[in-house]
């Protein structure tokens, strides 16, 4: 069960939800998460908070799962990262994106994801590792020249100051050859104990013969 604080302003403005700061949307997640919980495991939920308040709600149908579905938190801050750590069994590791809607390149690196494991290391506690953690890939491209792959995704992305060097060594990017692709995701694991991983839909495709080669593994 995905669990989020939302960060993409146009999605609030199309319900007609105001973009409150991060601090505010995170503290009403966090409200929201306790009262799902609740949801799950108690008969009735009874709950009074700064932003949500129920009471004597019934709880029915009970969950297949038990306790309850797998909690899935992501986010790119060190607060949402926390709450993850602590109360989530699935933690996607995201790039924090600024209050402007742009993200600072040095979040696009695994020196960022090395750091944001930590915080949630710090977080979880003795329950680390029983935490499954993930990363949204932004794009896969299959390919025989890597560099020039980089070159036409600076072009097209038109992200001012970034480098053809810097898209190669972003880790939320798969660019090569299958076997070079294997290789990244290999390492991820390896090394950062990443094992779950999520491609939009414009990247399945390419995707496809990597999913096949690593099928057993």
């Amino acid at each position: 069960l995905g669990i989020g604080a939302g960060w993409h302003k146009p999605e609030y403005e199309q319900v007609g939800i105001p973009f409150d700061a991060a601090g505010i949307r995170i503290s009403r997640m966090e409200e929201a998460l306790q009262i799902i919980r609740k949801f799950f495991t108690e008969e009735t939920v009874t709950f009074a908070g700064k932003h949500y308040t129920v009471t004597d709600l019934k709880t029915s149908p009970r969950p297949f799962q038990r306790p309850h579905p797998p909690f899935f938190i992501g986010g790119g801050g060190k607060k949402l990262l926390s709450i993850a750590g602590r109360e989530a069994d699935i933690v996607g590791i995201h790039f924090k994106v600024n209050d402007d809607g742009t993200v600072d390149a040095s979040e696009r690196t695994e020196a960022a994801i090395a750091r944001k494991l930590e915080w949630i290391r710090e977080a979880a506690g003795e329950r680390f590792n029983a935490i499954e953690l993930n990363l949204l890939l932004g794009r896969v491209v299959i390919t025989g020249d890597r560099r020039r792959a980089a070159e036409k995704f600076v072009r097209e992305s038109r992200r001012a100051g970034t480098t053809a060097e810097q898209v190669l060594a972003n880790p939320y990017l798969l660019i090569g050859s299958v076997e070079q692709v294997i290789e990244q995701l290999q390492r991820l694991r390896e090394k950062y104990g990443i094992s779950y991983f999520v491609v939009g839909d414009e990247s399945m495709e390419a995707l496809a013969p990597v999913v096949a080669r690593l099928g057993g593994r």
